[in-house]
């Protein structure tokens, strides 16, 4: 009946469309019609089911320019109109990221440095300038506050550490974390906003134990560290938003699973070159091709 209907409207709406709207594929409606689908309706076919599996596998956060790139990665000759396409066709649309609101404590007495990155975020490699912030994350038990130290060069989330309670410990654990893991040369700039866990003695004493250098943001300035609010968004929109959390433990483990197992090697960035941060720093490319 449906495929009846389909072929009695065909005239006025596109197959695919009729398809979808009544909830049959394509493939079935030809069989029925008793010839095989035209070669490009099968290539669409086909690219749609890879569509599909890596539109899942983001999580519902890949818009028409990453997903393009990850089919051609995966060898599959497509354009980003046509993939584009695809996606509207089939309703599938990347989440849209909300307003993101921040507080800094900034009411203190501790010194404060001199914003030496002056939003040069700008690298030659890794381990050059560091971007670090606090943020919060909302559960049924209360708030969790989540800290990250990121390497501007491929935007890589170092280290991170949460916490019940917005203290200086919280900002000192992800830092050690980072040193921790990158080891990195004197003379690395570090930077962040004038919160008192920021401008804190042992704070600050531990930045110059291992040389790094000390740069804070101008006042009330939100653009002088936006590569890290930037990670921020995107962690909200593509997870926190999209997750009602019972308890603090099950928001730590669901912001371990996204940094560590997503966001750092898997999901692509355009502003890398639609690689992901793991491989930009492993392979970053010299001649980015654009996409058509």
């Amino acid at each position: 009946m449906r495929f009846a209907l389909i072929d009695g409207a065909k005239k006025e709406f596109p197959v695919h469309r009729l398809c979808r709207v009544l909830g049959v594929s394509q493939s079935g409606y030809f069989t029925w019609k008793g010839r095989p689908a035209c070669r490009r309706q099968h290539e669409d076919m086909v690219l749609l089911a890879h569509v599909r599996s890596a539109f899942a596998l983001s999580h519902g956060t890949y818009g028409s320019p990453r997903m393009t790139r990850e089919l051609q990665d995966s060898g599959l000759a497509v354009g980003r109109r046509r993939t584009a396409r695809l996606m509207r066709e089939n309703g599938l649309r990347a989440r849209q990221k909300r307003r993101f609101k921040r507080t800094t404590d900034s009411n203190h007495k501790s010194p404060v440095a001199p914003n030496l990155l002056d939003q040069d975020f700008s690298t030659e490699g890794p381990n050059q300038k560091w971007g670090s912030d606090i943020s919060y994350i909302w559960t049924r038990e209360g708030w969790l506050y989540l800290a990250v130290v990121i390497d501007l060069f491929a935007r890589r989330v170092v280290g991170w550490a949460v916490a019940d309670r917005l203290q200086q410990e919280l900002a000192l654990a992800a830092l050690r974390k980072a040193l921790m893991m990158r080891h990195p040369a004197p003379g690395l700039i570090h930077h962040a906003d004038r919160g008192s866990q920021y401008c804190s003695a042992d704070y600050q004493a531990e930045l110059r134990k291992h040389g790094l250098l000390i740069s804070m943001s101008g006042k009330g300035n939100c653009y002088d560290n936006s590569m890290v609010e930037s990670f921020f968004k995107t962690l909200k929109s593509e997870l926190v938003w999209r997750t009602m959390f019972e308890t603090r433990q099950q928001a730590e483990q669901a912001i371990g699973w996204y940094i560590d197992g997503f966001y750092n090697p898997v999901r692509r960035h355009s502003a890398l070159d639609f690689t992901s941060p793991i491989q930009f720093e492993r392979w970053p490319p010299t001649d980015p091709t654009p996409l058509h």
